[in-house]
């Protein structure tokens, strides 16, 4: 574990660079959740996103009913309209749209409608509270996969709850739950603690997808400086990164 957190932002040799091709957590619709506020904002996000390489963004709202009361309808049309902005300023990359979950009861109501942003084949991108899971986790993850849908577990290096007993990361990989990694805490960006926990997450082959989770402009820096860190390349080493299967 050592010196695998010694070697972190340490350039890989070029040769040998596997890079990131498609990102499939971020918040770049403007002004429906906490992140990206203006057309302006996303336009310009989304053309650094170009620079440092990626070919395809698949951005999630969040859908919160207690704080963002998107629905697939409000991203959708959010998503149509940002496209037309990317193709005025001549932005090419591809961008689509699922949504970040939060576990609620609005969730619930959602999932058996199948009113459900997912991407990729069928996969659906969920949270919950960082605090304390859901006392009736097990039976959700199990509806989701009932339901025909790939749970995807965001960040799960953030959820404190977790954080003493590896074994809670372990039973829900058990559960068949994909897990992804939010890049930024691995410059810990969120604390030590949560950069520690993604570290040994990715030591252990535990991760699935990477996300940038950006939310603004000031996150990208510490985002370029991950992508081209030693660190990422012993994550493609050490996991089955699904990410550039998306394209």
């Amino acid at each position: 574990m050592i010196s695998f957190l010694t070697k972190f932002l340490k350039k890989s040799k070029p040769q040998k660079r596997r890079g990131l091709l498609v990102d499939i957590h971020s918040h770049l619709l403007p002004g429906i959740d906490d992140g990206s506020k203006t057309t302006y904002e996303s336009v310009k996000m989304i053309k650094l996103y170009e620079k440092m390489g990626y070919k395809k963004l698949i951005t999630t709202p969040h859908i919160m009913w207690h704080r963002y009361r998107n629905s697939s309808e409000i991203i959708l049309e959010k998503l149509e309209y940002l496209k037309d902005a990317l193709a005025d300023h001549e932005v090419e990359i591809e961008l689509e749209a699922a949504s970040e979950y939060y576990l609620d009861e609005n969730f619930a109501k959602l999932l058996e409608k199948k009113d459900i942003l997912t991407f990729g084949e069928n996969y659906l991108l969920f949270e919950m509270s960082y605090t304390r899971a859901p006392k009736d986790l097990r039976e959700i993850v199990f509806d989701i996969e009932t339901a025909g849908y790939k749970p995807v577990l965001a960040h799960p290096e953030r959820y404190i709850f977790m954080h003493e007993d590896f074994g809670n990361y372990e039973e829900l990989k058990e559960l068949g739950v994909f897990f992804q990694l939010n890049l930024n805490s691995l410059a810990g960006q969120y604390s030590k603690n949560v950069q520690k926990i993604a570290m040994e997450l990715a030591e252990r082959g535990m991760i699935d997808f990477l996300g940038s989770d950006v939310h603004k402009i000031s996150q990208l820096e510490t985002l370029k400086k991950v992508l081209a860190s030693q660190t990422l390349q012993q994550i493609f080493e050490k996991n089955d990164i699904l990410n550039n299967r998306l394209l």
